[in-house]
Order: structure tokens, then sequence, then C-alpha cells
């Protein structure tokens, strides 16, 4: 396979270098963590782009528009993408996400409304997950999903929050529950809805490094059409948890090539000021490189999961291992600027949003609390501690 994949890797070098030196050459390396909001209408011509060149959807099957790219194929295409600058994909949450978990559980009227748009780089989407109480502790959503008995469609009330880019997006996949009284995994449904509806309305919620990349999505009443249901009713705890498997695919890739671009850029800083000269320093910077390397072997063993989103019990450990390299790497950045990290001339550095936003890594997508407990139950198969009484007379 070695000459065909440095031959993919030529070809996408040829197709993407000289748009991204030309036309498209303000969004090289932007979209990244902590700058995903920047030039968004940009970025979405830049996913219709990618689409002609038949860039999009690589790992999908051809029968549904991709390239049918083989597992090793699609780490090429991530890496070199980053490599050579690649924007952030306003397109990742459909091409990696919604899109494989439609074509793995979808119906095919579903299949032939949805996919062609995300091919297309036409239609984006976002994801309706957690809730002010129901952030790491997902199964602990409250959103309702109330049937009409006349149409079928359902009327969702209720609140999601930490949105990702819901404001640049046409669609959202809400996990809501639509049996009264349900508790925790049961009870749950998988549902697709337009956001451009009457009771649908977008918050976004500013951050530390002064952008809105996510925000609030309140529902008073929302429709989603009763074909949009993916899955049965009572299903959605299942497809929700194979769409987060397919969060943990080959993207981690491209995700480590930004991460390696950061690195280079700290250590060119580093160089510049005089702060590599620091012992304590260089072997910081020695050990984040490792840190790396260490990341990219583990998301290679990953890759060995089923495409059905099952992933093996090392993908658990990969979020909790990401996150914390990333927090690290962001303090290293702000040791080796020094004084001028705390001055802001007229924006954000790409060093200082690499600080502010990864202090929220080890937050999102589940805690490193709910993370370690998630490998020890689920990987090392360790019984669950007793949550403590908080009657002790009870």
């Amino acid at each position: 396979m070695s000459e065909q994949i440095e031959s993919l890797r030529r070809e996408l070098a040829d197709w993407l270098t000289p748009r991204l030196a030309g036309p498209f050459g303000q969004l090289r390396h932007r979209g990244g963590p902590g700058d995903e909001d920047a030039l968004g209408a940009e970025r979405k011509e830049w996913e219709q782009e990618l689409a002609r060149g038949g860039w999009g959807c690589v790992g999908w099957p051809k029968e549904h528009g991709g390239r049918g790219l083989t597992i090793a194929e699609q780490v090429a295409f991530h890496e070199e993408y980053a490599r050579l600058g690649g924007p952030g994909r306003m397109g990742h949450i459909g091409e990696g996400l919604i899109g494989p978990t439609l074509i793995a559980f979808g119906t095919p009227e579903q299949q032939q409304r949805f996919l062609p748009g995300i091919v297309a780089g036409t239609e984006f989407w976002c994801q309706g997950y957690s809730e002010p109480n129901a952030g790491s502790d997902l199964a602990n959503v409250q959103t309702r999903a109330v049937q009409d008995p006349a149409t079928g469609h359902w009327r969702v009330h209720g609140q999601k929050v930490w949105t990702s880019l819901a404001h640049e997006s046409d669609w959202i996949f809400v996990l809501a529950r639509c049996e009264p009284g349900s508790q925790g995994h049961k009870g749950l449904i998988f549902l697709l809805m337009p956001l451009d509806q009457p009771g649908v309305e977008i918050r976004p919620i500013r951050q530390l490094t002064g952008t809105s990349e996510f925000n609030e999505v309140f529902f008073d009443g929302a429709v989603a059409e009763a074909g949009h249901v993916v899955g049965a009713p009572g299903d959605g705890w299942k497809i929700a948890m194979a769409l987060l498997g397919f969060e943990r695919g080959v993207s981690t890739l491209g995700q480590q090539m930004h991460f390696a671009h950061e690195l280079e850029l700290l250590v060119d800083t580093a160089r510049q000021n005089g702060a590599a000269k620091i012992p304590a320093i260089r072997a910081r910077l020695a050990e984040a490189a490792l840190g790396l390397k260490v990341l990219r072997a583990n998301a290679l063993r990953m890759m060995a999961g089923a495409d059905d989103g099952q992933l093996h019990r090392e993908a658990l450990s990969y979020k909790y291992a990401w996150s914390n390299w990333h927090r690290e790497l962001g303090q290293l950045a702000a040791d080796v600027l020094g004084p001028d990290g705390d001055v802001i001339d007229g924006e954000l550095n790409r060093l200082q949003q690499v600080y502010l936003f990864s202090r929220s890594d080890t937050i999102y997508a589940g805690t490193n609390e709910i993370q370690l407990n998630l490998i020890a139950e689920r990987a090392l198969g360790l019984p669950r501690e007793p949550r403590p009484n908080a009657n002790p007379k009870g």
C-alpha cells in the first residue's frame, strides 16, 4: 500500500497547495481550536471547493458519494491535509459524525435526503447533546419530544448548550427523552431537526478567547418530522453512542497534525525569544514532542475498530490523553511567551489562543473525572463505585 498512499498524498498536495496559495490563502491553518468561528462564509465556500475536487467525505462508500478510501488512505489524507495547512472543516460534524451514523443506521429515505448535501458542502450540521444538567452525564438529558398523534411528527421542548457552530448550521441532531418518566439510557430518541423554523432560538456564548463558536439552543415546540427519527423511539442511546464512536475515528490523525503545527509555532517562538535556552523549557518541549508521537501511535491502534462506530477498549483512553496533552501544551505556550503573553495587541495571537482555549479541553466532551470512570468501568471492568447515601438515616 505504501506507493498507493504516497500517490494519494502527492495528488492531494498537487490539488491543495495552489488553492491555499491563491484564492483560499487566507484560510491556511485557520479554524482550529479557539479559532473555529473564523471566516465562516469563506470556509463554507472551501467545503464546496473540496467537494468539486472530490475531497469531501473521502472515507464514505462510493455509493454514498465518497471515495471509499481505506483506513490507511484516510489517515494519509487527514495528515497531509493538516500538514499543508488545510483549514478547520465547517462540515466536520456532517462528514465525520451524522453522515456515518446515517450510513449505518439511517433509512434509505434519510440517506437520500441528507447525505448528498453533506457531500456537496451545502448543508451543515451541529450536535444537540449537552444540556445544563447533562454535560458529562449525557444520559441525564431532559429535553422532551412529544409525538403528535395526528401527524406523527415530534414536538421538542428543552435546551441544549455548548453547541458548536449552531449559528452556522442548517440542521441539528438532537438526543431527547420521548418516554415520560424514563430515566438514564432508556426512553431516548434521536431526531434530525432543521434549525430555521419557529420554536428554535440560538444564542452564542462568548468565550475566554473572545470568540463565540458554540451556543445555547432553545426548543419551544420545534418540529422534527416523523420520518426524521434515526432508529426507533427508545433507541436514542444506541444511536448516540455509535455516533460518538465515529467521533473517535481517523480524523483524530488530522487533529494531531494541527497539534504538530501548534508545537512547531511554539518551538519557533522559543528559539526567537530565547526561551529555548532555558533547560526546563527545552525539556518540556521535548516531552511535548514525545507525547504527540504517543498520541499518534494510540490513534493508529484505535483504527482497528469496526465500521459501525464500535471501537476497541483502547479508544476510551484517547480523549483523556489528548486533552491533557493539549492543556499542557497551552500552559507551555504561556510560559514560552512570558510577559508578552499577557498583552493583547489588537487580537489574540495563535499561541495565546492555544493557551486560553486549551483550558477547556479537559472539561468538554466529558470531563477528566468522567473519562477516568469510563476507563475504569468499561475498559478495565472494575465495579462501579457506589455513590454515598445522601441521607445517612435512610
